[in-house]
């Protein structure tokens, strides 16, 4: 996800309708927004290797349809394309160490772009300066040290603001109920996961100073049994808020939260209308998002490799955090929040180390 965020990585794409699947599965687009570095917008976008039609491919390392944050990058791209009258290629669980020879297999098909949905699958761009991937453009998510290589649009945001977003809403719902005790729930014990687990902490923190958080890795993003049998643990210790931060796993996670009384967010997309599982904040640092303002340029020609474009919160439409019952109070208070973190009055990373470990 932003998961690689993770999430990236943090953090629905946005892609007539012949989509042609090379898998086992298979939002309102913001508009072209955030930073970006200069970089070469190649000729010939969208049809960059000139066969008369727009073939976007998508690889994403978990399952597209997890109802999440996986599925959310393949539904916009299908968007788009339907709009568009491009053509999808997508492919889901592909495995990092697949990543390589499956973005070949795209080239292969003639797609003229490879997306990655997350960045967990970054082994896969060494392909796109390969001869058979020559006449193709790239897109990879990336809230990690992705390097920068010419071939390859990043789009980037700062896990330090989402999260810290994340657990400052936590934190004025936790208030207004007296709790001070929330949980964590997530896959992998790895660099982007752990420093999101710190920063929800200091989001939390600023709200409730004496707030503990109990962190649980179940080494899988994916697994429901696991992520149930670490909700039912947190919960039988006191736990009032759990945050499934996880992949195809977040739905069994939520339902279990659901039924032990415990708040619950999301790791992503809004889902504050959802009634089965239910969420109380929705936390959005939705990837295809990110990836339908890309597409947006690569329709129009405009689109720059060899850049990054970096997502800011309150600058930017994402990320975004939103109580979905919110009192008006709760709305003044992560107004400014949001204000204080945009103008850099809040300083994103001290605070996580301040209040985070």
């Amino acid at each position: 996800m932003r998961i690689a965020r993770g999430p990236a990585a943090l953090l629905a794409g946005a892609l007539g309708f012949a989509l042609v699947g090379c898998a086992s599965n298979d939002a309102t687009a913001p508009s072209a927004g955030g930073s970006a570095s200069s970089g070469t917008a190649p000729a010939g976008q969208p049809d960059a290797n000139g066969d008369g039609k727009v073939v976007i491919g998508v690889l994403s390392p978990g399952d597209i349809n997890d109802n999440g944050y996986y599925e959310s990058f393949v539904v916009g791209a299908e968007k788009f394309a339907t709009e568009k009258g491009w053509q999808v290629i997508k492919r889901g669980n592909v495995p990092p160490t697949e990543a390589l020879s499956a973005a070949r297999a795209l080239c292969q098909q003639g797609v003229d772009m490879v997306a990655l949905g997350a960045s967990e699958l970054k082994d896969a761009i060494p392909a796109s300066e390969e001869p058979v991937c020559a006449k193709t453009s790239w897109y990879v998510p990336s809230s990690e040290n992705i390097p920068q290589t010419p071939r390859v649009t990043l789009s980037s945001d700062d896990p330090n603001q989402s999260m810290l977003a994340a657990g400052y809403a936590t934190g004025l719902v936790m208030q207004e109920k007296n709790a001070t005790k929330a949980g964590f729930v997530t896959g992998m014990e790895a660099d982007f996961s752990v420093n999101a687990a710190k920063a929800y902490k200091a989001g939390i923190r600023m709200v409730v100073p004496n707030a503990t958080l109990v962190t649980t890795y179940t080494g899988d993003f994916n697994d429901s049994a696991k992520a149930r049998e670490a909700v039912q643990a947190q919960i039988s210790q006191g736990v009032k808020v759990v945050y499934p931060y996880l992949g195809g796993a977040t739905d069994a996670a939520a339902k279990l939260a659901n039924t032990g009384g415990a708040l619950t967010l999301t790791p992503g997309t809004d889902r504050c209308d959802s009634t089965d599982p239910r969420f109380d904040i929705s936390v959005i640092f939705d990837p295809g998002a990110y990836f339908a303002a890309a597409l947006e340029l690569f329709a129009k020609g405009e689109m720059t490799l060899g850049t990054t474009k970096k997502w800011e919160l309150g600058k930017d439409p994402y990320p975004a955090v939103k109580i979905c019952k919110a009192t008006p109070e709760q709305t003044q208070k992560m107004d400014a929040f949001v204000a204080d973190v945009a103008s850099g009055k809040t300083d994103t990373a001290a605070t996580v180390a301040k209040l985070g470990s």
